[in-house]
């Protein structure tokens, strides 16, 4: 009965979730304006005439003055929708929807899904030719064997864009890249592997096709399907591409078959094979039973024969999920970004080297943060990427990118695939083109970066980044066996003691040259010996500090956890010395149109007006450090000089140091955020205004109003976080939030790694 009402809340969640707030998955927005006369004669009559004649001239520039070079058609016609069958068009809609939705989250593809009503194939073929003109690849999708076979054949002699069917291909690329990590564990090769397969479906047939292209020979592959195996000589249920997989033998049944098999390949229906036959395997036998929901034979019961097996499904509640995901979207971009007109096989054998490369590289901090609870080490349990890798895109796509270039089918090639696969990176990772110089900066010199939380998992993955791709040294402060286990446990390759250094508190040589110099710093503060002891064994932050004051690190980042206050005032007592001191925390959020510092988010609750153009001047400091251009607005509940309250005259008084400073950079106020962020409304307000353009920086007269902007943006506005910098410490010092990433992490990194010779 429980499992009747799960099952039933289930359904209804499911439901609710096609159906509100609005029906369906999809909607179509506009990537122009229209808001006037002029837009419209631009976007439509007359001025959309322009683009069409370019378009006559020269068919190629469609993918310059259109969406077609990065739109996609997900066609079905319902005949073959997975675990479903033959449900027709009009119900395949919401799988339609979903593949849609999943180009555009993955790949930042657009999609059109079409459902048609034809189950001929060659008239489905002829429908689908006949929209070349309006996308840049198709996308077919649940069309049932063996038309599948014809209508991708006749597109693709007749099309001159890509066209792939993803139930094919898509489960080809990821069993490929599955079986090659699975072999690799098992040490075989693809040339001496036996394979008994189950399913002469569209994907049963694409996955042993493409077993052959990695080196499988076909004599080695026994293919049986719901009559039995296929051999030479049966007619029953026969087409050419299960005869190409014929056997000449006596044998009829999967049973008869599946002795000293090395790879079960199952694509069929539930419960098809029996422990006894895993038993018969060969050892350290490699099951893939992909059938859905129910595979050919539960992992469980594999196990219970084969301890060693290594096993694939095709659900997500047990580990090495094939799916599909981990494919179509990046094949596609790499596809679309290059021009390709057609999939070739050397783009999908680079599809498979990329994916299967990716899991056996150390796991990315996004995806073990996806999946927090799973261990994402390379291995039984772990042969391919899971699905929310940020990493796939720029591996896969550039990689099929690279290959298309290579075998002359891309009609629009990268000059520069390194700059490509950064874009890619950089769409994915949202930082990243804005954190470009701060880690080219950072490249030119070699700091010691101590981390005051060492067995924080973020900051060991920080580390190993650090390790793997940047000439600065980590240290980090732990106990050194939680550190190596944590290590080990999060799949990071790299050790303690030898990778990185480690300052254990609890037993560290320098602990007596530690707390001797905090003593001295502190004795007329109330600090006693013993206290200064105490604090050298159990205060990571205080420890994090006096190694940069006494020169045994260059920089420290701290702030994984506790309050931002409570890590300011260690870094204040041991820090501010020889003209450092803070100066304000400016967050960088980077937001869907451009990206908006904000200050004092940390630092002082309520600044005087010395410290407000304290602020302003490191802000600009470092917005420059950024590329950037600094445009700074200084604000408050107060415009212009509207209202004689607190925050305004601040301010006001902010504005008289800054004039008398003169400043190199364009800086206004008082004024409201609409004003600072829109010109047009500021112009209206205040003619002789300084600034032009949108402000880049916001600086405020309260800290909570600050602090509030940032968390808005944040939460509500989707904005991604860069910081908070703590400016006026000459690099010495950042302190980061609890909500802080191994990404951010790893940006705050990239900025205490760079040689800073002015207090800013």
């Amino acid at each position: 009965m429980d499992d009747d009402k799960s099952r039933q809340a289930a359904r209804d969640a499911a439901l609710r979730y096609h159906a509100y707030p609005k029906p369906g998955k999809l909607e179509i927005r506009a990537t122009k304006p229209l808001a006037n006369g002029q837009d419209l004669a631009r976007a439509y009559s007359p001025g959309v005439a322009e683009a069409c004649l370019e378009i006559v001239k020269d068919p190629a520039t469609a993918a310059d003055y259109t969406a077609r070079g990065n739109l996609v058609a997900v066609i079905s016609n319902g005949s073959a929708v997975l675990g479903l069958g033959n449900i027709g068009g009009l119900a395949a809609k919401p799988v339609m929807e979903g593949k849609a939705v999943l180009f555009k989250n993955f790949a930042g593809i657009d999609c059109f899904d079409i459902e048609l009503n034809e189950s001929d194939p060659e008239k489905l073929a002829d429908i689908v030719c006949a929209m070349e003109p309006s996308f840049g690849a198709i996308n077919l999708e649940d069309i049932k064997a063996p038309d599948c076979f014809i209508v991708e054949q006749r597109c693709r002699e007749r099309m001159n864009i890509p066209v792939f069917h993803d139930d094919q291909h898509g489960t080809a690329i990821v069993v490929g890249a599955a079986v090659t990590n699975a072999l690799h564990i098992a040490g075989k090769r693809f040339e001496d592997i036996k394979i008994v397969s189950t399913g002469g479906g569209a994907a049963g047939i694409a996955c042993l096709n493409m077993l052959l292209k990695l080196g499988v020979k076909r004599e080695n592959v026994w293919l049986c399907d719901v009559h039995g195996l296929v051999y030479e000589g049966r007619s029953e249920d026969m087409n050419p591409q299960k005869a190409a997989f014929a056997q000449p033998s006596d044998h009829r049944t999967l049973d008869d078959v599946i002795d000293d098999a090395d790879l079960f390949l199952g694509l069929s229906a539930p419960k098809v094979v029996s422990p006894d036959m895993i038993g018969r395997m060969a050892p350290q036998p490699i099951v893939f039973a992909l059938a859905n929901p129910v595979p050919e034979i539960l992992p469980d019961e594999v196990r219970e024969v084969a301890p060693d097996a290594i096993i694939a499904t095709g659900r997500s509640d047990y580990p090495n999920q094939v799916n599909n995901v981990l494919c179509f979207p990046f094949i596609f971009r790499g596809a679309l970004d290059v021009g390709a007109t057609e999939i070739n096989d050397a783009m999908q054998l680079a599809c498979i080297d990329g994916i299967a490369a990716l899991s056996r590289a150390t796991t990315s901090a996004e995806a073990a943060e996806a999946y927090r609870g799973e261990q994402l080490v390379f291995g039984v349990d772990y042969l391919i990427p899971k699905p929310f890798d940020p990493r796939l895109m720029g591996v896969v796509a550039s990689a099929v990118a690279s290959a298309a270039m290579e075998t002359g089918v891309a009609t629009r090639p990268v000059e520069d695939l390194v700059a490509y696969r950064e874009r890619l990176d950089a769409s994915v990772f949202r930082s990243s083109m804005i954190m470009r110089p701060v880690f080219a900066a950072a490249a030119l010199s070699q700091r010691r970066i101590v981390f005051a939380e060492g067995e924080d998992e973020r900051v060991l993955r920080t580390a190993q980044v650090i390790v793997e791709e940047m000439t600065d040294r980590p240290i980090l402060i732990g106990r050194p066996e939680i550190i190596a286990r944590r290590c080990e446990k999060a799949g990071l390759t790299i050790k303690p003691g030898e990778d990185f250094e480690v300052v254990n508190p609890e037993d560290d040589s320098r602990h007596r040259r530690y707390w001797e110099a905090y003593l001295q710093l502190m004795s007329r503060r109330g600090v006693t010996p013993d206290l200064a002891k105490v604090i050298m064994r159990t205060n990571t932050t205080a420890i994090a500090a006096i190694m940069v004051y006494c020169g045994d690190a260059d920089s420290m980042v701290c702030g994984s956890f506790g309050q931002y206050l409570w890590h300011l005032n260690y870094v204040r007592q041991i820090l501010a010395y020889d003209g450092a001191h803070p100066r304000g925390a400016l967050s960088l959020m980077i937001t869907e149109d451009e990206p908006l510092f904000i200050a004092d988010t940390h630092v002082h609750p309520e600044p005087t007006p010395e410290q407000i153009a304290d602020t302003v001047m490191a802000a600009a400091n470092h917005v420059r450090r950024f590329g950037m251009k600094p445009n700074i607005a200084l604000c408050s509940h107060s415009q212009f000089g509207n209202l004689d309250i607190d925050s305004g005259r601040r301010v006001r008084q902010a504005m008289a140091l800054l004039e008398a400073r003169e400043p190199d950079f364009a800086y206004e106020g008082e004024m409201h955020i609409d004003s600072a962020l829109d010109p047009d409304l500021r112009a209206r307000i205040f003619p002789n205004s300084r600034l032009q353009g949108p402000a880049n920086v916001l600086v405020f007269a309260y800290g909570d109003a600050a602090s509030g902007v940032r968390n808005i943006l944040k939460m509500r506005g989707g904005a991604l976080e860069v910081g908070p910098i703590l400016m006026g410490m000459g690099n010495r010092a950042h302190i980061v939030t609890p909500s802080i990433t191994a990404r951010g992490l790893l940006n705050i990194s990239a900025l205490a790694g760079t040689d800073v010779t002015h207090y800013s």
